[in-house]
């Protein structure tokens, strides 16, 4: 059924919601695909016959879903769907993206050797005075911005060995660093807050400056307990969401 046949019913599903459930289900079925435009307020109310406040209600619910944004002149426009990363599993983003069906890439911003910020000589156990590798990369699925990464590897752990900006782009950190350095990444804490992005970050990953963001704090350790990676994610909040399983004892 398209969205805007058969009429709206009387009962105690209220008119917005009624609405807002129908262009729900025309987004879930690819009749509104990302990028495109819902229909306006004003068309809702000439195909339902509803006030204005009606129509914006309906709109209101489905920005508050995460499934459109609302931009001055453009309209309600609908977004990609949001990758879920359960707080639960600890997984590089290449795995990440493979298991939800989208293909990861990599573009380097900066990488090389640095005087460790104090947060992550803090979380590596090492002197602020001391070296460590930084890398500064854009995560990308399926040819769009998902996250700005920053990572610090304690050189220790490198030996004489850096990844390059060619094998940074084209692959998966965690697997280089199993590979080329022994260290694997089996567990680790992370902390995850709400930011606004300032408008350096906004420009790498393609949002108007003030957009919210998901900042993910993370600590990787080995199987001895030892810390391989330091790295902060700052992910765009209309594409990426964390769950987490809840269990009552």
């Amino acid at each position: 059924m398209s969205w805007d046949q058969n009429e709206l019913t009387s009962g105690p599903l209220p008119l917005w919601w009624q609405i807002a459930d129908r262009l729900r289900k025309a987004i879930e079925a690819g009749d509104f695909k990302p990028g495109e435009a819902l229909p306006s307020e004003s068309r809702l109310n000439e195909v339902f016959g509803v006030s204005r406040t009606t129509a914006r209600a309906a709109l209101d619910r489905l920005e508050q879903e995460g499934l459109i944004v609302r931009r001055s002149g453009k309209g309600s426009l609908v977004l990609a769907p949001q990758v879920e990363q359960p707080l639960t599993r600890l997984s590089g983003f290449a795995e990440d993206m493979r298991q939800r069906g989208l293909t990861a890439s990599y573009r380097t911003l900066s990488a090389g050797f640095e005087h460790a910020s104090a947060e992550a000589a803090e979380a590596l156990g090492i002197s602020p005075e001391t070296d460590a590798f930084r890398i500064y990369r854009l995560l990308i699925a399926d040819g769009r911005p998902m996250a700005a990464c920053l990572s610090w590897i304690p050189a220790q752990r490198l030996g004489n060995r850096t990844p390059t900006t060619g094998e940074l782009d084209s692959g998966s950190l965690y697997a280089w660093l199993e590979t080329h350095c022994g260290a694997r990444i089996v567990a680790g804490s992370e902390m995850i807050e709400a930011a606004i992005a300032d408008p350096a970050v906004a420009d790498v990953l393609d949002i108007p400056a003030g957009s919210a963001t998901l900042v993910a704090r993370r600590r990787g350790v080995d199987g001895s307990g030892e810390p391989v990676e330091y790295a902060v994610v700052r992910f765009r909040a209309d594409r990426y969401r964390f769950r987490v399983d809840l269990v009552r004892e």
